[in-house]
Formats: structure tokens, sequence, C-alpha cells
């Protein structure tokens, strides 16, 4: 991919902008609470039911109703505004994690208000990552800041989930695990009061802006996503995520054929490092191939470098192949935020982002739930490249949607479609219209 970096800002130049440190930390403070709640709520959960079914199951509904309804609450936001939703949601969300606490703090409470609890919380879990890169949208309009700040967004989000599960585990040792699901719920809160106070968030109000394009993804859920360019960035992200959910599985299955069961924790630790400094070197740089383009080949290589990582002989050499993989991971992720945000008008930015969000949630549960049916069938190597063809093949699906001429109707959806305005489109690479 040629690229040209004579005039790509840098990092320091993002958080110089006005109103960026005074939104964007607050809004990490926020979102590390996602960082530690899982782990913390999945072990207070088994203490309290004394069931692993029951927890489990309390998890999993935890998760789809957090993933599967983030649509419908990013919709409430683009239509009320964020300064009028989010501290509603935050409250409410805040207040069933900390009857969580309560109730998990002792065995011996009933199970089924377990899992209604447990359900609604993530039914009311505020999408702040979408927010955030709303927000981003509305501080940098120029596209190289921009892009360069998703990638810190994206790298910053990453490290927020690694840390996330060891301050919960430090909660686990040194007190009660219900801790760490109060924090959570504290976290979040304050985070979101002190980001939504931010003049950042009077720039996302409801309603699109004068000369502003219309892409057809406010004009429903699924509707707003077909002849788009969001449903390109969905496809692909689905699919690098069942890839990612499937390794986090697979490494499990070879340290522990490997005699190192101990291992898993720095194997999982090495795809991050690699997204991190992927990440940071790829927003550093200005590139020409358009968005469209790069995501798909971006997800081709990450598949390409997993498909091997099941013949490594060792340990040591399988964590420096999934750490190289890694290295497109955070990559991708950016560039289907922007693309995603690229195809957006100013009234559905959180709900574009957000479904590229929850098609990646929602394509790591599915990985993981696959690769557990096929990991103890197939040979360790053979579940690596299975593992991969998610990724693998919604770029070649991607690219070729993209390299296939449009039709007569699509050409004429296409024009009506474009800006009516000169300067009204992102300066970027992406396209803008399908």
């Amino acid at each position: 991919m040629a690229s040209s970096s004579s005039h790509a800002p840098s990092y320091a130049a993002v958080l110089r902008e006005p109103h960026v440190l005074r939104t964007f930390a607050p809004a990490l403070v926020a979102r590390f609470s996602y960082g530690v709640v899982f782990v913390s709520l999945a072990v207070a959960l088994t203490q309290a039911t004394g069931s692993y079914a029951w927890a489990g199951g309390a998890l999993a509904l935890f998760g789809a109703s957090t993933a599967f309804l983030a649509p419908l609450r990013a919709r409430l936001i683009d239509r009320r505004g964020p300064r009028r939703v989010l501290p509603t949601m935050a409250a409410v969300y805040a207040l069933l994690l900390a009857t969580l606490t309560a109730a998990t703090w002792q065995a011996g409470i009933p199970r089924w208000p377990l899992m209604l609890l447990t359900g609604a919380a993530g039914a009311c879990a505020p999408p702040l990552g979408p927010v955030m890169r709303t927000a981003w949208s509305a501080l940098l309009p120029d596209p190289a800041l921009r892009q360069r700040a998703f990638s810190l967004d994206t790298v910053a989000e990453e490290l927020l989930y690694v840390g996330g599960p060891l301050a919960a585990g430090v909660f686990i040792a040194v007190g009660h695990p219900a801790i760490g699901v109060g924090v959570s719920a504290g976290l979040l809160l304050s985070g979101t009061l002190v980001m939504v106070a931010s003049p950042a968030l009077r720039l996302a109000d409801p309603g699109v802006a004068a000369g502003a394009r219309h892409t057809g993804v406010s004009r429903g859920w699924w509707r707003g996503l077909r002849g788009n360019a969001l449903l390109e960035a969905v496809v692909v992200t689905a699919g690098v995520g069942m890839c990612l959910g499937a390794l986090s599985l697979l490494l499990v299955a070879f340290s522990e054929r490997h005699k190192e069961p101990a291992a898993v924790a720095w194997l999982e630790a090495a795809p991050a490092v690699g997204s991190a400094v992927g990440g940071l070197a790829y927003g550093a740089r200005a590139w020409r191939v358009p968005g469209r383009i790069r995501l798909p080949l971006l997800a081709l290589a990450l598949g390409l470098v997993l498909s091997v990582a099941g013949m490594a002989p060792n340990l040591w050499v399988l964590g420096l192949v999934v750490c190289a993989a890694g290295v497109c991971v955070a990559p991708t992720l950016t560039t289907a935020y922007l693309v995603a945000d690229e195809c957006a008008d100013t009234s559905s930015r959180t709900r574009a982002g957000t479904w590229v969000n929850s098609a990646f949630n929602a394509g790591a549960s599915g990985g993981t739930a696959l690769t557990g049916l096929t990991v103890d069938l197939l040979p360790l190597w053979c579940c690596f490249v299975v593992a991969t063809l998610p990724a693998a093949l919604s770029g070649v699906a991607v690219l070729g949607a993209y390299a296939r001429p449009p039709s007569g109707r699509g050409r004429a959806r296409a024009a009506s479609q474009l800006p009516k305005k000169p300067g009204t489109a992102s300066g970027s690479g992406s396209s803008l219209v399908s």
C-alpha cells in the first residue's frame, strides 16, 4: 500500500486540539469499566450461585443484551443527543451494577433474580466507544487528524481490555470479586458524567447539519446497511471478530497440549502487544489507498498470518506468530470505524460505529462457540486454519464486491447519494458511496 507520511500529523497534535483531552480522558475512565466488569462479574456470579452453568448463562445474557441491543441504544443517542441520553443510561446501568454488587456479596441469593439483573445491566450499557468516535468526528474535521485519533482510540481501547482483567484480578485477590463490579459502576458513571459535560458533546447534537451527506444509514436498522460501505465494514469486522474469538480458545488448547497451561496468559498478551504497535504505526501514515480497499486487505493479512500459527513447533514461536498477526488487528478495526464514519451522515454516526462494534463482539462470541465444537474433532493445526477462514473470506468477498461494476440501478442509487454541494464529503481516501 503506497503511503505518504510527509503531512501526517502527530499524536501530540491530536491531543492538543481544543477539548480533546477534556473529552477523551473521562471517556477512557468510563470505558475502563467494561474491561473490569466481565471478569469481576464472572467470578462474583460463580461464587454467589455456586454453579458455573448459571454464571455462564447470566454472562451470556449480559453479552447478548449488550451487543444486540447496542444499535437501539445508539439510535436513541443519535435522535436525542448524547448529553440527554448518556447520563440517564449510565445512571441506570451503574445502579444495576451496584445492585449486583450487593446481591453477589454473599452466596444463597436466588439465581433467577441474578440472571435478570445481569441481563438488564447489559441492555442498558452505554455505547461509549461509538459515542467517543462520533465526538472525534466533531472535534477533528481534518481527515488526517481524524485517522490518527481513531488509531489512538483503538489502541487505547485494546490496552483497557488488557488492563481491566488485571485490575479485576487484584480485587479478587485482595478482597471480593463483587468489589470489581462496584468499582466498574463508579468508573462508568463518573467518567460518563464528566465526558458529557465536555463542549465536544454539544457538537454531537442530533439532526443533520446543513450540507451533510445522506447515505441511508439513518433509514432503519438493517435497511441502512444495504448498499452501503457500512455493510462491508460490518462483514469484515464480524469475520475478524470470529477469527480472534476462536484464537483465544485455540491458545488455551495449544498451551495445554504442550503441558504449559500457564503460558496462555502471555500468549493472550502477544496479539495485544502487536495490535498496539501496529495501530500506532498505522495511524502515523497518510494512506493513499481507499479505506474500503485497505479494510479487506488487512483482514486477509490477519487470516494468512494466523493460518500458520497452529504449525508452530513450540510456545515461543506461536507467541511470535500471534504477535505478528496482532499487528493487523488495530489497523483493521481503525479502518472499519473510519469507513463507517465516512458513510454515515451526522444523524447516524453513533449508530454506524455501533454496528461495527456489535459485529466484532458478536463475531468473537460466535467464533469461540464454534471453535469449542471443533477443537476436539480436528487436528489443532487444522483448527487454526478453519478459524482464519471468516476473516479471509470476508476480505475476499468485500474485495470482489468492490471490484464488481455496479448495475444500472446501483449507478443510479450511487448518483443519488453523491453530496449535493462540493466540499461536504470527508477528504480521506475511502469511497463515500456504494
